[in-house]
């Protein structure tokens, strides 16, 4: 018998019986099977666009509303409009535009959540991570992997805007969250800048090093420059491919895995005029536009029109097709290394 044909009688006796046991602390999973094991996923975070050139003012009064000191980070939270008050971009991932005005330095603490850094607007800021600054320059990748104590200094003479990715939501849902403040404002430097570049990022490694497979990189910049030269180069190759025009991925130089165990990001460069085909993967994806222009297609319903800076983000099992209306470098992120790790992720071109 049905569920829909079962008479009166039978589904007050269910309602009662359900009362009963939630006493005992106990529910039915036959009320909630089709819900906790869909047939696809159902996410609840939504596809949305966040135009740079309409926030831009926005985060810089933030600066005339708190100091960095004051706030300890001063950012702007992307929060989706289907997660609201959840401080999630992505049901694992936040997102945040934090700004650092000439003179301020945001105090150094670490925390077991990892983050990167996208710088979007400006330059001659700093990161600091575990004794080594580098210097912020535009499009550059910064990492500060977890338990690692880092701060951001402005010595520069202009505003510098940042975008900050996390995966505040996934240690959360571990309550796995711990935080320490430096005694000092500021690490004391213990090597040059650039030295972690070298020692680890030029395909040498030294003698005695030896990473766990998960282990985070020790490469915590992947400067701008060399990317974009590199994506550049395949490129001028060509063949790009149907679904993903140029797409490469960043990793840890010392073990090919992701820089971060929880965090994957990408690099993509659309040519002048090309159009992807579409293609959905279970992996929620935060893109921003560093150069150029173009539009994004989410499941054939929703389409937006983005330019430099802009952030978008594509939820899980929503296709997407990307065409470029000039030269587009894209960044993006998302949880796929936890994903591919347990076993969960899955990609289908279309």
């Amino acid at each position: 018998m049905s569920l829909s044909a079962t008479d009166a009688t039978t589904l007050e006796r269910r309602r009662a019986y359900y009362a009963r046991i939630a006493e005992h602390g106990l529910t039915p999973l036959w009320e909630v099977l089709g819900a906790l094991v869909p047939p696809q996923p159902r996410p609840k975070a939504v596809a949305q666009h966040w135009r740079y050139a309409e926030l831009r003012e926005h985060v810089l009064e933030a600066g005339r509303v708190i100091t960095a000191a004051e706030a300890e980070r001063r950012v702007l939270i992307l929060e989706n409009p289907g997660l609201q008050g959840q401080s999630c971009i992505t049901p694992s991932l936040y997102a945040g535009l934090q700004l650092i005005l000439p003179g301020e330095v945001a105090p150094a603490h670490r925390h077991t959540q990892s983050a990167l850094r996208l710088v979007l607007d400006g330059e001659g800021a700093y990161t600091a991570v575990d004794g080594e600054r580098t210097t912020m320059r535009r499009g550059d990748f910064i990492i500060t992997p977890a338990w690692t104590f880092h701060d951001h200094g402005n010595p520069g003479d202009q505003p510098v805007v940042w975008l900050d990715g996390l995966d505040i939501p996934t240690v959360r849902f571990f309550d796995a969250g711990f935080a320490e403040k430096l005694a000092a404002e500021s690490q004391t430097a213990i090597r040059p800048e650039g030295d972690a570049l070298a020692r680890y990022g030029s395909n040498l490694l030294p003698m005695d090093y030896a990473p766990a497979p998960a282990a985070p990189t020790k490469v915590f910049v992947y400067p701008h420059a060399k990317t974009r030269a590199a994506m550049q180069a395949i490129a001028a190759a060509g063949h790009p491919d149907p679904h993903l025009a140029h797409k490469l991925r960043y990793v840890n130089p010392a073990t090919g895995a992701s820089p971060m165990p929880t965090i994957g990001a990408c690099t993509q460069w659309l040519p002048a005029g090309f159009e992807t085909q579409p293609l959905r993967s279970t992996d929620a994806t935060v893109h921003v536009c560093l150069e150029g222009s173009g539009e994004a297609y989410i499941d054939e319903r929703t389409t937006f029109r983005f330019a430099e800076n802009d952030v978008f983000v594509v939820p899980s099992w929503q296709s997407l097709r990307l065409r470029a209306n000039r030269d587009t470098m894209l960044f993006s992120f998302s949880d796929r290394p936890m994903q591919q790790a347990l076993g969960l992720w899955r990609e289908q071109r279309l």
